[in-house]
C-alpha cells in the first residue's frame, strides 16, 4: 500500500497514548505514517526519544523547544500570546493562531507532507489538518478524545469557550469523519453537527502479560495521571483513606507532583509517589496493586461526559475499579458491574465505605479483579478498536 496518514497534535506522543496506537496501527495497516507535532514539556521529550527508536512511523516536531531551537520557540510564544490577547478582545482573525502555539508551523508542515488522510489528534491540531487536505485535495479526520469546548471549568460566554466553538464550528463541518472517545461525547457531537455521524473509539489498552497479584491487606490502592493536583478527586480520596486504618492499605500516587497541592492534602494519609513513566509501561506497573481509582469530580462539562484512560488501564491491568458517579463513568460501571463500584463523586463517606468493603472483603476484591483482567482480555482491548478504528480510515479512502 503506498497511502499515507498523517496525524498532527499540538501536544507530544508520548503524553498521548491514543495517538501513538492510531500511528502504529495504521502503519502495520500497511500506510505510509508520519506524526507532526510540537514541544509541550521536557519529561515528555525524554520519552519521545525512546518511543521513537522502537517505532517504525516518522516523527516531525516543529515549533522548537527551551533547549534546541530556542528563538523559534519563543518567537511562536509571543505570536500565541498577542493572537489571544486579539481573540479576547473579539478580533477573530486570528483565532488558528490563538488555539496553539505552533500553528502556523503546523500547518506548514501538514501542507509540505502531502498524505492521502490528515487526522487532527486535538483542537489545536484542526486548522492544519483541514488546511493541509484542502491544499493536497485529500481527505482530513479529527479525533475528538474530549469535547473540547467545554474541556475545562469556563462559562459559555468566556474567550475560552467563544475560540474553541469558533475553532470547531469552523473546521468540524467538513471533516470526513469524526471519532471521539465515549458514547456521551459521541451524541454531544452529534447535536452540534447532525449531518456528522461520529464513531467512539475508547482508549481501551493492548492486550499485554501480567504478573496478576492476589489481594491481600495491606490492599494496595492506585492512582495516576500527567500531574498529582486538583481537579481529579484526590482530596475526596485522602479524606476517605483516613478515617481508615493505615496498617489496611497503602495507598500509590504515579504523576508529576504538585507541592503546595500535596501539602494541603490530609495529612494522616501517606502517600508512595512515582515519577511519570512512559505510558507503554503503565499497565505493566499499575498490576503490582489491587484498587484502581477512577476519582473524576466532574469539575467541567467535559470531564463528566469523558471515559478517561485510567479505567481501561486499570482493566487491562486486572485492577478493581472504584469510580466517581460522573455521567461516562457510571454508564459504563452500570454495563459493567462486575469490574468495579461507583461512588457518588465529591462524598468522602460513600468512598470510604466502598473502599472498606474491598479492603475487609479480599475475596470479592479478588473476584472484581479477575473479572476486570478477563473484560480486558476478552471485549475491551485495542485489538477490537482496532480494527473499528482502521476500518473508518479504510472506507475514508475508498478502500
Amino acid at each position: 500500500m503506498n497511502k499515507r496518514v498523517v496525524l498532527i497534535s499540538s501536544g507530544q506522543p508520548s503524553l498521548n497514548p491514543r495517538l501513538i496506537k492510531e500511528a502504529d496501527a495504521l502503519q502495520d495497516a500497511g500506510y505510509n505514517v508520519i506524526v507532526i507535532y510540537q514541544f509541550w514539556n521536557m519529561w515528555a521529550t525524554v520519552f519521545d526519544e525512546k518511543l521513537f527508536l522502537e517505532k517504525k512511523w516518522t516523527a516531525i516536531r516543529v515549533g522548537g523547544s527551551p533547549i534546541i531551537g530556542r528563538f523559534i520557540y519563543h518567537l511562536t510564544r509571543i505570536v500565541f500570546k498577542f493572537s489571544k490577547i486579539l481573540n479576547n478582545l473579539g478580533i477573530t482573525y486570528f483565532d488558528d493562531f490563538a488555539i496553539t502555539r505552533s500553528s502556523f508551523l503546523l500547518t506548514r508542515a501538514a501542507k509540505k507532507n502531502t498524505a492521502d488522510l490528515y487526522i487532527a489528534h486535538n483542537l489545536g491540531a484542526l486548522p492544519a489538518a483541514f488546511k493541509a487536505s484542502r491544499k493536497n485535495r485529500s481527505k482530513f479526520g479529527f479525533d475528538a478524545e474530549d469535547f473540547h469546548r467545554l474541556e475545562t471549568n469556563v462559562e459559555e460566554h468566556s474567550s475560552t469557550f467563544l475560540l474553541k466553538k469558533q475553532i470547531e464550528d469552523k473546521y468540524i463541518p467538513f471533516s470526513d469523519y469524526l471519532t471521539t472517545s465515549s458514547p456521551q461525547i459521541s451524541a454531544l457531537y452529534q447535536g452540534l453537527y447532525p449531518t456528522i455521524a461520529p464513531f467512539t473509539i475508547l482508549n481501551v489498552c493492548s492486550e499485554v502479560t501480567v504478573n496478576k497479584t492476589i489481594a491481600k491487606r495491606p490492599v494496595k490502592i492506585f492512582w495516576f495521571s500527567q500531574t498529582i493536583g486538583p481537579n481529579r478527586g484526590l482530596e475526596v480520596l485522602f479524606d476517605a483513606l483516613s478515617m481508615i486504618s493505615s496498617s489496611d492499605y497503602e495507598i500509590h500516587l504515579l504523576g508529576n507532583p504538585n507541592p503546595m497541592f500535596l501539602s494541603n492534602l490530609n495529612e494522616n494519609v501517606k502517600p508512595i509517589i512515582y515519577s511519570p513513566i512512559a505510558s507503554t509501561e503503565i499497565i505493566t506497573f499499575a498490576s503490582r496493586f489491587d484498587i484502581g481509582i477512577a476519582g473524576e469530580p466532574a469539575f467541567s462539562f467535559n470531564n463528566d461526559n469523558a471515559l478517561s484512560n485510567k479505567i481501561f488501564s486499570y482493566l487491562s491491568a486486572g485492577l478493581a475499579i472504584i469510580a466517581s458517579d460522573t455521567t461516562a463513568q457510571a454508564d459504563f460501571i452500570n454495563m459493567y458491574p462486575n469490574v468495579g463500584t461507583l461512588y457518588s463523586k465529591n462524598s468522602i463517606q460513600d468512598l470510604y465505605g466502598v473502599i472498606s468493603n474491598y479492603i475487609y472483603d479480599v475475596d470479592k476484591l479478588e473476584g472484581t479483579k479477575l473479572a476486570s483482567f478477563n473484560l480486558s482480555q476478552t471485549h475491551l482491548n485495542w485489538e477490537t478498536e482496532r480494527e473499528k478504528f482502521i476500518s473508518i480510515v479504510n472506507k475514508t479512502l475508498g478502500i
